[in-house]
């Protein structure tokens, strides 16, 4: 049996821990004296050194029969200890402990680290995936359980039944719509210039530079202008209404719309997902006008086009159909959005990291519900023949 004592005894209070190696292959760690923030301590790296240089170590025991006055030093120091062990899968028994600090140290210790940052081996590529796949279809499952609950507050609504303030309906309407209306532009004409652009120079080869108007046209009108705006609203209003309803989860209080009897879904849910969902046809019939201009410029500037003649091509490339298709998709692009960001700010942890995460996923999810959307619908439209 051999026994090693790494700090040496300076005083009768002063922190002190001795290792011992048992027969039985256990590592007996005592501890000794005042184990106080405020004063010297030993550290952990001897014992880090017995566990790693020897073989056959079957688990350590802590006697802390000799134990002085202690703190949260104390703990520190078994929670340091408790983590090397668990690396190396061996068991820790700390039940010789003084009451309070056994209490405490079984309390830091009941939930085992399951993130991996510590052991980034401890889980298997196949449990890793398992694990996301979980995340991934609970996921699925809140949101189809949130579409559920917005589905049922729509109802009300309908039926006369929601507690919900028109006012708020109007100044979400105010923030969705007239306050989105420089970013929309901007970019809806640098994509309208894009696509006159890249088709100036193709159809240039064959003479055909009239078509330009066609292309730019029906591009705008079936899916870049519905779109474009989408993508823009999922980045600007998605993302601030999971902000804000972060916030408020953050602060306790949806809470207290709960414990009032007030449905969060219906006050505070409703009025974006209706604000969202109307505006966005509109800021899409808006965004294909703009682009529109933006092939005009190009035709006008670089084709040799008149202003007349790029109009009238535009014009019979274009019918109500047209527009009516792209503004069906708007739509739809309206409400995922919406639900996108109201659910992620409705499930927000409460702190502000959690709060940019549900930021962060809110405009993920958007974008990505609005691509989904967009190659189900176009789909759609060619087996329909429109």
């Amino acid at each position: 049996m051999t026994s090693r004592s790494p700090d040496s005894e300076a005083g009768e209070n002063t922190a002190r821990c001795r290792l011992v190696r048992r027969e039985d292959g256990r590592i007996g760690l005592t501890l000794a004296g005042d184990w106080l923030l405020s004063r010297e301590r030993p550290g952990v790296a001897e014992f880090v050194r017995e566990v790693e240089g020897s073989t056959g170590v079957t688990g350590v025991v802590v006697d802390g029969a000799s134990l002085g006055d202690w703190d949260t030093g104390l703990l520190v120091f078994l929670i340091e200890i408790d983590k090397h062990c668990r690396a190396q899968g061996i068991p820790i028994e700390a039940t010789a402990l003084p009451e309070g600090a056994q209490r405490l140290f079984n309390l830091a210790t009941a939930v085992p680290d399951h993130t991996g940052i510590g052991d980034p081996k401890a889980r298997t590529i196949l449990e890793r995936v398992g694990e996301t796949t979980l995340d991934v279809a609970s996921g699925f499952r809140g949101m189809f359980a949130f579409v559920g609950d917005v589905t049922v507050a729509m109802g009300r609504l309908l039926t006369g039944r929601a507690r919900m303030r028109p006012r708020d309906v109007s100044l979400f309407i105010q923030e969705a719509g007239f306050e989105a209306l420089p970013i929309v532009s901007l970019i809806s004409l640098l994509v309208g210039l894009i696509l006159a652009f890249i088709g100036a120079v193709q159809l240039a080869q064959f003479g055909a530079q009239i078509y330009v108007a066609n292309l730019v046209g029906l591009a705008m009108t079936r899916e870049m202008g519905a779109m474009m705006t989408a993508i823009i609203m999922a980045g600007r209003t998605g993302a601030a209404y999971a902000a804000q309803l972060g916030t408020m989860e953050v602060n306790e209080e949806i809470d207290a719309f709960q414990t009032a009897g007030i449905s969060p879904v219906e006050f505070l849910v409703l009025p974006r997902v209706i604000a969202l969902t109307l505006m966005m046809p509109l800021l899409a019939l808006y965004s294909d006008f703009v682009g529109i201009i933006g092939g005009l410029l190009v035709g006008v500037t670089m084709l040799d086009l008149s202003f007349t003649q790029y109009i009238d091509q535009t014009r019979e490339a274009l019918g109500p159909m047209q527009f009516l298709l792209g503004l069906i998709k708007a739509s739809l692009y309206g409400v995922a959005v919406a639900l996108a960001g109201c659910y992620y700010g409705m499930r927000s942890g409460r702190s502000a990291a959690a709060v940019g995460t549900a930021v962060t996923s809110a405009v993920v999810m958007g974008i990505l519900l609005v691509l989904i959307l967009s190659a189900v619908t176009t789909l759609l439209y060619n087996r329909l023949g429109v």
